[in-house]
């Protein structure tokens, strides 16, 4: 058989991405331990102060980043399942598709899978994702977010690092 011959992108193109996907269940496990702490332990919208910059507030989020259709009337909790359920799927596939080179799309990727899955979880079972991490600067609160928030953000910022630099290679080799 000829080993010139490639094959077509597969499915499992790459083994290294069920590492990749291995983290994002590390990270859901987390997560979900972290919330569970969070609501065993903290009253809900009482902050407990840490640092001068740091509240642990436990809070329940009926909505998207930072409380987007919060108030919305309930539809918002299938929506949110629904779409974080089929970008999820989106995600996983597109993972399993990267080659063993795409390391950075790949960390990207399980960060932001393990993320969406540990809220999804939330929304799931109680219908609203549970954050706790309130940070602050003279009075300016950020909103509360969790563990999961934290890789989702970790992975897009990794995305658009990636994206610069693929870019930035493009223009060097004159394949823009």
């Amino acid at each position: 058989m000829n080993s010139d011959i490639q094959k077509p992108p597969g499915l499992f193109q790459n083994k290294m991405a069920f590492a990749w996907l291995l983290m994002s269940a590390i990270i859901v496990v987390l997560d979900l331990w972290t919330k569970g702490l969070a609501t065993q332990e903290l009253t809900l919208y009482r902050p407990v102060e840490l640092t001068s910059w740091l509240n642990m507030t436990l809070a329940h989020n009926y909505g998207a980043a930072f409380s987007f259709l919060s108030d919305a009337g309930g539809w918002q909790r299938w929506f949110f399942t629904v779409l974080a359920s089929v970008v999820t799927l989106v995600l996983i596939a597109w993972l399993l598709r990267l080659s063993a080179k795409e390391k950075l799309t790949a960390a990207a990727l399980g960060l932001i899978i393990g993320g969406a899955v540990g809220n999804l979880v939330d929304r799931i079972n109680n219908g609203y994702v549970v954050d706790f991490i309130d940070v602050y600067y003279r009075g300016w609160h950020w909103p509360a977010f969790n563990l999961a928030d934290s890789a989702i953000t970790g992975g897009v910022i990794l995305l658009l690092i990636d994206a610069f630099f693929q870019s930035l290679s493009a223009k060097r080799s004159g394949t823009d």
